[in-house]
Parts: structure tokens; sequence; C-alpha cells
């Protein structure tokens, strides 16, 4: 019995060290530890070999995905690829509109302003013959004006009320509009609002300033935000405005 006990132990210690030898081949293989979720013991989790002994950082199985919160995210993407796709779409203002300082040979006085509606420039008189000429829109066919009036009042990110006519001639078309709104961003007069006279005219800014330099308004004169708020700056009430 005792011999054979010893020929047993020396034929598992050839098997472990040829097993050993072989292992050796491959490097050192870093050691498995079971989950403690006993819940679940199919899970294991793993340590680097230069922590298999210490108190080594344990690289766990990852999270579940939420799926719901992955799709509110691609959901948010598309939304945001095409109010991008939308901003690109939308047609540059033509250079030649915007602001500069031209020569301008008039009899009146500075600070005055001058539309010319047939070439889509506002023009603000300077000294010496100067004059700061701005792109605007003007009105559509059949409602062109002209006149002088001055400036009675100025609003900064001015409400609009549509006049009952321009409400029941737009309705007719199948566009249906408010009869208010309030200043702001999407608000169609824009940033800064001057008033003509007593009539429901006004020089106005805009949200789309690319239709700067066409007829495309019921009779105003629109500016891009930033040109009419500068002109805002520069102007007061009284201002002599011009229309040709």
């Amino acid at each position: 019995m005792k011999i054979k006990s010893l020929f047993l132990a020396a034929l598992c210690t050839g098997v472990l060290a040829s097993g050993a030898s072989a292992n050796d081949r491959y490097g050192q293989r870093p050691p498995v530890v079971l989950s403690p979720d006993l819940t679940a013991p199919w899970v294991t989790q793993l340590r680097s070999p230069a922590t298999a002994h210490g108190a080594g950082t344990v690289v766990r199985q990852p999270k579940a995905v939420n799926r719901r919160s992955v799709s509110k995210r691609r959901s948010k993407v598309r939304v945001a690829s095409r109010q991008q796709s939308t901003r690109q779409a939308q047609p540059a203002m033509n250079p030649v509109f915007l602001p500069t300082v031209v020569d301008y040979q008039t009899k009146h006085r500075p600070g005055t302003i001058i539309i010319d509606t047939p070439n889509r420039y506002l023009y603000l008189i300077l000294a010496n013959g100067k004059a700061r000429r701005y792109g605007v829109g003007v009105g559509k066919p059949g409602f062109e004006w002209a006149g002088t009036h001055k400036i009675t009042r100025k609003a900064l990110w001015p409400d609009w009320r549509p006049p009952a006519q321009m409400i029941a001639r737009e309705k007719k078309k199948g566009r249906h509009l408010p009869t208010y709104m309030a200043g702001g961003p999407a608000n169609p007069l824009g940033a800064r609002a001057l008033y003509l006279g007593s009539t429901l005219y006004r020089i106005h800014g805009t949200n789309q300033p690319w239709t700067i330099g066409g007829a495309v308004s019921s009779g105003c004169i629109r500016m891009r935000n930033e040109d009419v708020v500068e002109l805002y700056e520069r102007v007061g009430n009284g201002t002599k405005v011009i229309v040709i």
C-alpha cells in the first residue's frame, strides 16, 4: 500500500508539472474569481495578474444599456441635424446689401433717412456728402408707397398686431395669422421698430434676413436685425424719413 501511494503521488506530480509546463508557453493567466452575486453565478470578474494577490481594481461586467435613454439621445441628434440642415438651406443675403459708407450728394440735412425703394437701399445722411447705406426689403407689388414722414415712436423687440385687412387677406391664402404676437426672436418685426407718422408702416428688423433686397413686405421697410439696431441708436424721434 505504501509503495502504491508513492507511485500515485509521483504520477500526479508529473501530470501537474507537465500541465504547468504547457501553460508556461502561453504566459501567466489572470485568476478567475466567481461573482459574489449568487443570483447570477455565471457572471465572472477578472483581476489583472499584478493585483491578483492584493487589493486590485476589479473589472466588472458593463452595465445594461438603457435603450430608452439611447433612443432619446439619438432623437435629439436627429432633431439638431434637421435644424442645422434647415439653417444651411436658407439662402444667403446678397453682400451688396451689407452696410457701407458711400458718396451721396443731397440737399437734405445730416440725420435724414432716405429710402430708395426701387433699388432696395436706406440711406442715413452723414456730413460732407456721405451717407451710411443699408440694404432693405420693401413692399410687394401692390404695396409700394412713397411719402415723407417723421419717426414718432421707437420700440425694442416690438410686439406685433397684424391689421385686420392683413389677417383676412392671409386667411384667403390658407395662412392664419395671430391677432397678437409678443416681441422676441420669433417675431416678424425683429429686434427694433421705428414707427412712421400715424401710418401702419415701420422700419423694423426681421427674423428672415435672407429676404433683404426683395419686394417682400406689406409696405413696411425691413432691415437685418444687426442693421436696425445700429440705425435705432443713431436716430431719434422726429427724424425725417423720405420714401421714394
